[in-house]
């Protein structure tokens, strides 16, 4: 599903945020992310999104090399990987149907399809109820299970989750990662870069620990110990 081949990134001034990087995340699997800040857990998300590419290396999703991708080809990818990311990035002004629905209405879906499918997301993330609601009317932990929603409206085989409970408090923090759990039971690819140490030990799933850009640590169950 996701294949870094020996990966490198190195910015302006010889700034080196990945270094050899070579990984294999199998469809299906529930994987943690983890390090300290400045470890490459941002610049490996942004090379996943194509928000940046490889100094060196061969990045593979799902047998395709987006390693040199073209921009008339980010559309085509970003809409088979979902992002969450830890400030909600919501629109105010829009409702929760329509902040899902917005990401639906750029695609150019139907108004038909647009209808079948927020409602079934907004179900799946306990929202069903709320959808005429605005940001500013919800708790944090119901607007991150908007963008949770919004993420998973194109039905995308990969969800990228930044720090999705940064912002929220232990019981809303379980809440999301339940919501994670569950689309994961799905099919769906999740990949949750974080520095919750609890809630990662509590997973008990597959950890990959970064550290100076470079992968020191792939534990199939494993803790975050660093």
């Amino acid at each position: 599903m996701i294949k870094l081949h020996g990966v490198t990134k190195i910015y302006p001034g010889s700034s080196v945020a990945l270094r050899d990087v070579n990984l294999h995340i199998e469809a299906g699997e529930f994987v943690s992310i983890v390090g300290q800040s400045g470890t490459g857990k941002t610049t490996l998300i942004k090379l996943l999104i194509a928000e940046e590419k490889p100094t060196k290396g061969r990045l593979e999703i799902g047998g395709w090399d987006i390693s040199s991708i073209g921009n008339s080809q980010i559309p085509y990818l970003r809409r088979q990987l979902g992002v969450i990311f830890q400030d909600f990035k919501l629109l105010n002004r829009k409702t929760v149907f329509e902040n899902v629905s917005f990401a639906l209405e750029v695609a150019g879906e139907s108004r038909h399809r647009i209808h079948d499918l927020v409602p079934q997301v907004l179900e799946i993330v306990g929202l069903g109820s709320k959808s005429t609601r605005y940001p500013d009317q919800l708790s944090g932990g119901e607007q991150q299970r908007v963008v949770i929603a919004r993420s998973l409206v194109h039905r995308p085989k990969i969800i990228v989750a930044d720090e999705p409970t940064g912002n929220l408090d232990s019981i809303n923090t379980e809440e999301i990662i339940g919501i994670l759990k569950k689309i994961n039971e799905f099919g769906t690819t999740i990949l949750l870069v974080t520095h919750n140490r609890e809630v990662v030990n509590h997973l008990r799933r597959r950890v990959i620990t970064l550290h100076d850009g470079q992968v020191v640590s792939d534990e199939q169950s494993g803790k975050y110990v660093l």
